[in-house]
């Protein structure tokens, strides 16, 4: 059997930590930077306003996310405010929020 015994560690050398230390150091900063980029820049559906109506509900894979802009945004709002399901008294306080009144 040419591998019965494992040949013995070799020591790690001063060069190999600091080569450790800097792959760790470069993903703990790319880490950092993608959570500050997260919380400044949510993204385009973040939340409701200027004419555009998000509403986040629930649904059978966790969520959905409906949203709106402009025309279809203000006719979505008439529906919300004109029925009393589920899905529109989650609508009402976006379509508010977006500046669209009943």
């Amino acid at each position: 059997m040419p591998f019965a015994s494992q040949p013995p560690a070799e020591p790690v050398t001063v060069r190999d930590k600091r080569r450790i230390l800097l792959v760790c150091g470069l993903v703990a900063a790319v880490l950092v930077a993608v959570g500050i980029w997260a919380a400044v820049r949510p993204g385009a559906y973040g939340s409701s306003g200027n004419g555009c109506v998000t509403v986040s509900m629930p649904s059978s894979t966790g969520g959905a996310l409906l949203h709106e802009c402009g025309q279809a945004a203000k006719t979505m709002c008439q529906r919300a405010f004109g029925a009393s399901d589920k899905v529109s008294l989650l609508t009402r306080p976006q379509c508010r929020l977006a500046g669209i009144a009943p």
